[in-house]
């Protein structure tokens, strides 16, 4: 995997100029072996406001476990099943700073599909996702329908708070039963257009670390609303030591039940951060998502440390368990992932 960044600055700098190209190539799964422009823009910086044109990457979420306002980016799914992977949006954005706080618009010109595993790819769905068929859209335009997005973000003392609606193709595509020529079932995603408004909540007191994410979204076939919530407690300097220890606690709800197209809809997420706060940057987290109505378990590991200052080594692991035939991770039951990944930077 290769993902070089550049940057540029000028007009004392009001102006940049940010470009990130990813390639990574994968010996089993074709769809795997990909390339993408992550960010690719200009911007411009003036007295009380930004206006930025390209390829960018946004950002939103504060939780642990899922991150529901992110509407932006398109998910990048063959990079990591985590979900945190987004392909580069073209957007043009404009954020104004004012004294009730700061306005983020976007104008989101083309649509990036989602990525999935091949037929050889893993972690995939059964029946597969079916990449070389077309996929299915509500709009007319397909990928070309013009997508908006208005965010109000301030801060109130120790309390981040951030609102914002999406008007334009979800990000999350419903999945379709078809059939191949050859008689094989698979799915093709079906992408609707969808309102979402999500607000985004974070406070930093004290020792504790407070965090909310809600969204409501409708669209022709369905309208919900969904919620993390939770907090992480750090133990500074433990017996003395530069070690903080951090536990971290989420609460996972999505108001279509079973009917959900995502397993987080009823979950719990508990969670054990260390920070050596060491010369080598070493971080550790391990955590455990469990459904709160079935035996359905995913452990998470990741963890990374500086070898020398150029090198760094992380490693990502999941464990699926016990999910059930309705669930819809039912297909990952035999599936576990781990991931080594060595950094050089120069």
């Amino acid at each position: 995997m290769m993902q070089p960044e550049f940057y540029l600055d000028w007009d004392e700098g009001r102006q940049s100029l940010v470009a990130i190209p990813f390639y990574r190539w994968d010996r089993y799964d074709d769809n795997r072996t990909h390339g993408d422009i992550r960010e690719l823009y200009w911007l411009y910086v003036g007295d009380g406001f930004e206006t930025s044109f390209g390829i960018n990457r946004v950002n939103w979420s504060v939780t642990e476990s899922q991150h529901l306002v992110n509407i932006i980016n398109q998910i990048d799914l063959v990079e990591n099943p985590d979900q945190e992977d987004l392909l580069g949006q073209p957007m043009l954005s404009a954020k104004v700073h004012t004294s009730v706080g700061t306005w983020d618009l976007f104008v989101l010109p083309f649509f990036r599909e989602r990525t999935f595993p091949g037929a050889a790819g893993r972690l995939r769905t059964q029946p597969r996702v079916d990449t070389d068929a077309d996929a299915l859209y509500e709009s007319s335009r397909k990928e070309y329908h013009i997508d908006y997005a208005l965010r109000w973000s301030q801060t109130f003392g120790a309390w981040d708070l951030g609102v914002a609606h999406f008007y334009g193709t979800n990000r999350d595509p419903l999945p379709v039963l078809s059939t191949t020529s050859g008689g094989e079932p698979v799915l093709l995603p079906f992408y609707e257009l969808i309102h979402q408004t999500g607000a985004d909540v974070q406070a930093a007191l004290g020792n504790w670390l407070l965090k909310l994410e809600a969204i409501r979204r409708s669209s022709n076939t369905d309208i919900f609303g969904a919620m993390t919530t939770g907090f992480e407690y750090t133990f500074f300097a433990v017996r003395e030591t530069s070690l903080d220890i951090g536990l971290v606690a989420e609460y996972l709800y999505d108001s279509r039940g079973d009917k959900a197209l995502t397993p987080f809809e009823d979950d719990i997420l508990l969670g054990l951060r260390l920070r050596p706060n060491d010369v080598q940057g070493t971080l550790f987290l391990l955590s455990v998502i469990t459904d709160l109505d079935t035996p359905a378990r995913i452990y998470n590991l990741e963890a990374s440390r500086r070898l020398t200052d150029n090198v760094r080594l992380s490693i990502e692991a999941r464990v699926f368990e016990q999910f059930q035939p309705d669930d819809p991770f039912y297909s990952f039951r035999q599936d576990d992932y781990l991931q080594l990944e060595l950094a050089y930077h120069f």
